[in-house]
């Protein structure tokens, strides 16, 4: 968790709320399709609550199928899984920039 809070404060600054939580496929798959509209466990959700304050919610069962899937251990897809939220709640949406903010936040935090 040490690790997560540098990542965190790197991303989002040091002022910055945030709430994180592990949580269940069910618990998951209910928040992805209530917000997102897709009626399916995902990894990771993020959801930005003001400038400065935001959660991250995981589900660590479907996290550790995603990270056989792209040939990672799970402690290090874990650590991806993190920085990715946090670039969301930095206002990122998927797109060639937010790959690159990525890539060089995971070469920093050797993800």
């Amino acid at each position: 968790m040490l690790e997560f809070k540098k990542i965190a404060s790197k991303i989002l600054g040091k002022k910055y709320s945030l709430s994180f939580s592990f949580i269940s496929p069910a618990k998951i798959k209910k928040l992805n399709l209530i917000y997102r509209g897709k009626n399916h466990a995902t990894d990771i959700l993020s959801f930005p609550l003001s400038k400065n304050e935001g959660e991250i919610y995981i589900c660590k069962s479907e996290a550790r199928k995603e990270a056989k899937k792209f040939g990672r251990t799970y402690e290090n897809f874990m650590k991806f899984l993190f920085i990715h939220g946090c670039v969301h709640l930095k206002g990122f949406d998927h797109s060639a920039t937010m790959e690159s903010i990525e890539a060089k936040l995971q070469k920093q935090f050797r993800v």
